[in-house]
């Protein structure tokens, strides 16, 4: 089993503040606002912390994740090509068959209501898999 794997909830969210606060610039304020807003649309979402120190929230599988670079935050969809995005947030690895990322930088504002819709999106997908054979 891999750390991430045996990490209770509560000690991958405790990380996740702890990263923001870290931050302390208006990555730590982005990663902080989509995380707000991930765990509004979907109150049921579980905080993972995996990869070595990257942000994930679940729920049925993976939802998002929030990755932190010296000039973005990264908020990929592992299935995000078979997502409907309307208000075309996704910005960042467009050219891939599963994943679909939306790229933030210093001054960007993040569309709330088409962000948490695209988590309401995701959760579905995630509720449909189908149960494994037997």
């Amino acid at each position: 089993m891999t750390k991430s794997e045996t990490m209770a909830p509560d000690e991958a969210s405790a990380l996740i503040d702890a990263l923001i606060r870290e931050l302390g610039d208006w990555r730590g304020e982005m990663l902080a606002r989509a995380r707000a807003l991930i765990l509004t649309a979907e109150p049921e979402t579980v905080e993972e912390w995996k990869w070595r120190g990257v942000p994930v929230w679940s729920r049925g599988g993976i939802l998002c994740t929030g990755e932190t670079y010296k000039d973005k935050v990264k908020l990929t969809f592992p299935k995000g090509a078979a997502l409907e995005d309307p208000a075309g947030l996704f910005n960042a690895s467009l050219d891939g068959n599963a994943r679909r990322a939306i790229d933030l930088f210093e001054g960007d504002e993040l569309n709330e209501a088409a962000f948490m819709a695209l988590i309401k999106t995701a959760a579905g997908l995630n509720a449909q898999k189908k149960p494994a054979k037997r």
